[in-house]
C-alpha cells in the first residue's frame, strides 16, 4: 500500500514552532533529525545531562500545558545554534543555544511573554544528544493526512495539521488504517522503519497553533466520533537513508535488499 511524502518537520525546541523541511536523512534506531533537541523546563524536571533519560512533558512549557506557548513563533538554526523567536506586540529575540547564556536569555525572554500562564522558572535544556520525546520509545512520528481529512469532515471545521505535531505527513493511505500497524514493517523513502504503535492523543492538538486558543477538545472528539484516542503512529528506524518531500512510503515494502 503506497503514499507519499506530503511534508516532512521538526521541532528543535520542544513544544514551539515547527519547522518545514525539503529533506532529511534518517539512522537507525535514532529521532528524526533536529527534533526535540532542546526543552523548556517550567520548574524543576530532575534531567540529568550526565546520565539523561526520558521526563514526560507535563515538566515542560509546551502546549498540552500551556496554550500560550503557541505565541511565541521561533526558528532554529542547528548549523549556528542561533536561534531568532518572535511574538505580537514583544521585541524580537536573537541568541546563540549552544551556549549557556543563550538559553538563560530565551528563558528570561519567554518568562517575560508567557508570565502568569506558566509556574516557573523557566529553564532552557540542551539535550546534547538526547531528544525529549514524548515517547521514550516513540522515535519518529507520522501522521495520516486522510484520516485527518476524515476527522475534519466528521468533525465539520478546518483541523490544522500542524497542531499534530508529526515529523512526516503522509497522504494516500485510507482514513486511519494505520491504527491497526504496529509491527509492521514500512520503507520512508530509501529507509526503513517499523510502526511502534499508533499514538495516543493528549491536550496538545486542542491548540491552534496560529491563534494560542484552545478550541477543539481533540482527544473527547476523537473519542465520540470514533470512541478511541489515536491519530497517528510512532516507527523506529530500522534502516537509514533519505527521505524527500514526494517520496514514496510503501507500507508492504517486502524484503530487505
Amino acid at each position: 500500500m503506497t503514499a507519499a511524502i506530503a511534508a516532512l518537520f521538526n521541532h528543535p525546541i520542544k513544544g514551539f514552532t515547527p519547522q518545514k523541511l525539503t529533506t532529511a536523512r534518517l539512522a537507525p534506531g535514532e529521532g528524526f533529525p533536529g527534533d526535540r533537541l532542546y526543552a523548556v523546563e517550567d520548574g524543576p524536571c530532575g534531567f540529568d545531562p550526565a546520565a539523561p533519560g526520558f521526563i514526560p512533558k507535563q515538566k515542560f512549557a509546551v502546549l498540552a500545558k500551556t496554550a500560550a506557548v503557541a505565541r511565541a513563533r521561533t526558528d532554529y538554526d542547528q548549523r549556528t545554534g542561533m536561534l531568532r523567536a518572535s511574538s505580537p506586540g514583544a521585541p524580537d529575540f536573537e541568541a546563540d543555544l549552544t551556549h549557556e547564556d543563550g538559553r538563560t536569555a530565551f528563558a528570561a525572554w519567554l518568562s517575560r511573554l508567557l508570565g502568569d500562564a506558566v509556574q516557573g522558572p523557566l529553564r532552557v535544556i540542551d539535550g546534547v544528544g538526547h531528544r525529549f520525546l514524548d515517547h521514550p520509545l516513540g522515535h519518529v512520528s507520522v501522521i495520516n493526512l486522510a484520516s485527518l481529512r476524515d476527522f475534519e469532515a466528521r468533525l465539520g471545521r478546518p483541523v490544522d495539521p500542524l497542531r499534530f505535531r508529526a515529523n512526516i505527513y503522509v497522504d494516500g493511505w485510507p482514513a486511519w488504517v494505520e491504527n491497526g500497524w504496529a509491527g509492521r514493517a514500512l520503507r520512508i523513502g530509501n529507509a526503513r522503519a517499523k510502526v511502534f504503535q499508533p499514538i495516543t492523543r493528549c491536550a496538545a492538538p486542542d491548540v491552534d497553533p496560529s491563534t494560542a486558543a484552545r478550541d477543539i477538545e481533540v482527544t473527547r472528539e476523537l473519542h465520540r466520533l470514533y470512541g478511541h484516542l489515536l491519530c497517528g503512529i510512532y516507527v523506529r528506524i530500522t534502516q537509514g537513508g533519505t527521505v524527500n518531500n514526494g517520496d514514496e512510503v510503501d507500507s508492504d515494502p517486502g524484503p530487505l535488499g
